[in-house]
């Protein structure tokens, strides 16, 4: 068995999968394995990687697929994994090379179900740290948790328990993969050090604006309705309530603003207010928004029709 297993999908990265393999063959951890997953790549992607894979066979086993998304590839990738604990990361991103040895040696020493850690947005121009809050129980990791899967390393037992796969064919699909797996992670470490480069660049699926900015909905749908089978929906209801209503009216708001078509935006934001209202009808009473007083929420308490309309109109206008 090997301590730690990193899924790597690529499509079309020729530009960026170089500097990724770059700081993965390079860990200071040795037990470590890299699972490269061709998704169907159209260009010369392959051959960058087979570089590689010619000069480090020890560490790099070669998958290949048709093209069935970011989701599916990780996905085939998982039952080919030997290590102990599985990590993912994007081909166009890259990481520090302590970073898998620190991960492991802390999950090794805290006996942790997933470890997670900092990471830079990392812009052409700049690059910003993301300090993550430490948080304490599965309801506080509901409310707080980054739905990111590649700052984390993830034990493999837990993955094969709860069998929690990434939903093939929707964006967003760390968000549903995360809050799916909440309920089998007893213990969660964090090392408080930024150690992933996340790559902005235009034309990413992530900074893409679009109808299927809709899919938030699905994949939050698929996280309730996931709760309600597993017999938890009740215990951790307030929580779900509460994310619903923060991605609805902050993250998910502040893309769909940005879409250029304004009948796909207007259907949009129609969408949103009814998806909100309808699942959640009660929200304003959700005892976490009572109870919190930060600027976030402060807004969101505002929210009503009225308000709803005029901060769309207005973040719209400041758009252009």
């Amino acid at each position: 068995m090997k301590s730690v297993s990193v899924i790597v999908p690529f499509y079309n990265v020729e530009s960026y999968i170089g500097r990724c393999l770059d700081t993965l063959v390079k860990q200071t951890l040795d037990d470590i394995e890299i699972i490269l997953v061709n998704d169907g790549s159209k260009d010369r992607s392959k051959i960058v990687v087979d570089k590689y894979i010619k000069e480090y066979p020890e560490k790099i086993v070669y998958l290949e697929k048709e093209n069935g998304g970011l989701s599916d590839a990780r996905n085939f990738a998982i039952p080919y994994a030997k290590g102990e604990y599985i990590a993912f990361l994007d081909s166009d991103d890259y990481v520090n090379v302590e970073m898998y040895k620190d991960m492991y040696e802390l999950a090794k020493r805290e006996n942790s179900d997933m470890v997670e850690c900092d990471f830079y947005w990392e812009y052409p121009d700049k690059k910003k740290e993301d300090i993550g809050v430490i948080y304490n129980g599965k309801k506080e990791m509901i409310e707080k948790v980054r739905v990111v899967a590649w700052n984390k390393l993830i034990k493999k037992e837990i993955l094969e328990k709860s069998k929690v796969i990434f939903p093939k064919g929707y964006r967003y699909e760390d968000v549903e993969f995360t809050y799916k797996l909440v309920p089998y992670l007893d213990k969660v470490s964090f090392l408080k050090k930024p150690y992933v480069h996340y790559i902005q660049r235009e034309g990413s699926i992530s900074n893409n604006q679009n109808e299927r900015n809709k899919e938030i909905f699905d994949v939050l749908e698929h996280v309730i309705e996931f709760y309600k089978e597993k017999d938890l929906y009740e215990e951790y209801k307030d929580e779900l309530e509460y994310i619903y209503i923060r991605y609805a009216f902050c993250s998910s708001l502040l893309r769909i603003v940005k879409i250029e078509d304004q009948n796909i935006q207007q259907n949009l934001l129609d969408l949103t207010w009814e998806k909100v209202n309808t699942t959640f009808p009660e929200w304003k009473k959700n005892p976490i928004l009572k109870s919190k007083k930060d600027l976030k929420n402060i807004y969101l308490k505002t929210i009503n029709k009225f308000t709803y309309e005029m901060y769309t109109t207005m973040l719209s206008l400041f758009q252009k």
